[in-house]
């Protein structure tokens, strides 16, 4: 899945860049509310002296782990949206000059 080529236009490559940083950031707040309701889950288990808050953090942090899989294994990159963002477009843009 390549969307580099001679063809792209400037709207494409913007089109992409944003779609991808898109992707990665929503994975970024996918982590963080994973992390702050895990913790609220742990708390919560411990305060009755129980252990079950460890089957949600196992099940959801699989499902953390193949969302992140997907999102920096197809579209590799880095940052927060700015920066995602910026880095697309130079990664994209770099694929029509030849």
């Amino acid at each position: 899945m390549n969307h580099r080529s001679s063809t792209s236009t400037p709207a494409d490559i913007e089109r992409i860049a944003r779609r991808r940083a898109g992707a990665k950031m929503g994975w970024f707040i996918h982590a963080f509310v994973y992390v702050l309701v895990n913790i609220g889950l742990v708390v919560l288990a411990a305060s009755r002296g129980s252990n079950w808050a460890m089957y949600p953090l196992m099940g959801w942090g699989l499902g953390l782990l193949i969302h992140g899989a997907v999102v920096w294994l197809i579209a590799p990159g880095g940052g927060l949206y700015d920066r995602l963002l910026e880095r697309e477009r130079r990664t994209l843009g770099s694929g029509d000059r030849g």
